[in-house]
């Protein structure tokens, strides 16, 4: 049985989630911008060229890239902040 002051983890990781999709959406619009450009810096790490597996009848490709950026990281903070207050 849980405490009365326990949080629920699944609200966490859906708040991670959207801090991560919502700040990474800003920074891709901050792009351009020169006044918060800076929002767009980051790095893009994973597999360059996808696995493909040919089963004949099936294929199946497999690839991850993640462009990580100073405005999804601020949306992973706001989304721990919020948390911790809900």
């Amino acid at each position: 049985m849980r405490g009365a002051g326990s949080k629920n983890s699944w609200a966490l990781f859906l708040l991670i989630l959207a801090g991560l999709v919502l700040g990474g959406f800003i920074g891709m619009l901050a792009e351009g911008s020169s006044a918060v450009g800076w929002l767009a810096y980051g790095q893009t790490f994973g597999v360059e060229k996808p696995i493909i597996l040919d089963l004949g009848i099936l294929i199946i490709t497999f690839g991850l890239t993640i462009k990580i950026t100073i405005s999804s990281i601020i949306g992973i903070v706001l989304a721990i902040i919020i948390y911790r207050f809900m």
